[in-house]
């Protein structure tokens, strides 16, 4: 008797519990459903490239101009906004952020209502140690960054920041060595061999993709090179692979001419999460040029702080 009232009593506990994951589960996706509607309707269709037409009753956006450009099946948005319980992936919620012009806090919020992973965070260099970017410092005028195996670049010095585009001006989630090697034409115009070049990165994104085949972030980060550049799925459906590897690198930068570079890299994070890339002149003219451009970088640095406080008048 007692077996089975303590039976009884376990069975209860588990059905409360279930019934209140699942009512956490429906608020959730009711304040999922709500919030979309409201990204949706503030966006006007200027925006986002489209015509507005001369019928246009919806405030803001319709549902199916939101699914044709994150590229999501009508029908499937729609239950979303509908609070349907359906499977929402992290490539999904990637092309309806972006759809959607969606801010970091915005971003943030969706991934989270969405009980989903974020494959690619807003990357500040909060996660870098304050000795490493002391030593990015130190080690100017000679560019140097920190990256983590996905291309990312977690923070840089000065002269990194000019070398092929001003890393300063390009989006925080942008600020990935691959994505603008295919996407940005300031960056794409520095790099001498960029057939080669470009070939080569790609080959071995794949090989250490390896490791990472089933991670969101890796694998959004293929599917956004993809739908951006035919280039890269040209490239990437070779299926090359080629592992990582220092060598002399040679780059056209916009204000002070050619740079012959020597790569050297040291992984820095734990099981080889992320790695200081150092770059030094491989010839006097680069030495001369890396100077000019550093001293470029300060006068810009300098030209953009705020002036200190003025002194108080005199009465």
């Amino acid at each position: 008797m007692t077996t089975m009232v303590r039976d009884a009593t376990a069975g209860a506990t588990a059905g409360a519990a279930a019934e209140s994951r699942s009512a956490g589960a429906e608020i959730r996706r009711g304040e999922l459903a709500a919030f979309l509607r409201s990204r949706r309707e503030r966006i006007t269709p200027e925006q986002v490239g489209l015509v507005r037409g001369r019928r246009r009753r919806t405030p803001g956006l319709r549902r199916e101009e939101v699914a044709q450009l994150s590229t999501v099946g009508v029908t499937w948005y729609t239950w979303l906004e509908q609070a349907r319980d359906i499977h929402v992936s992290a490539q999904v919620l990637d092309a309806i952020a972006r759809a959607l012009l969606l801010d970091r806090s915005e971003r943030s919020h969706l991934f989270a209502l969405a009980g989903t992973i974020d494959p690619t965070p807003a990357s500040e260099c909060t996660g870098v140690p304050q000795a490493l970017q002391l030593m990015l410092e130190r080690l100017e005028p000679f560019p140097a960054c920190v990256q983590n195996s996905r291309f990312d670049l977690l923070a840089y010095n000065r002269s990194y920041r000019l070398l092929m585009c001003d890393l300063d001006q390009v989006a925080p989630e942008d600020r990935n060595c691959l994505w603008l090697a295919f996407t940005n034409d300031e960056w794409r115009s520095s790099l001498v061999d960029r057939d080669e070049t470009i070939r080569i990165m790609a080959a071995k994104f794949r090989a250490v993709m390896a490791e990472h085949v089933a991670e969101p972030a890796w694998k959004a980060m293929v599917k956004r090179l993809e739908d951006a550049s035919p280039e890269f799925r040209e490239i990437w459906a070779r299926h090359e692979v080629v592992r990582p590897g220092d060598k002399i690198k040679v780059y056209r930068q916009s204000r002070v001419g050619i740079l012959r570079l020597a790569s050297t890299s040291l992984w820095t994070g734990p099981q080889q999460g992320s790695k200081l890339l150092t770059y030094t002149p491989a010839d006097v003219e680069t030495q001369e040029r890396l100077e000019r451009l550093y001293a470029l970088a300060l006068a810009e640095e300098a030209a953009t702080a705020e002036p200190a406080d003025a002194a108080p008048a005199a009465v």
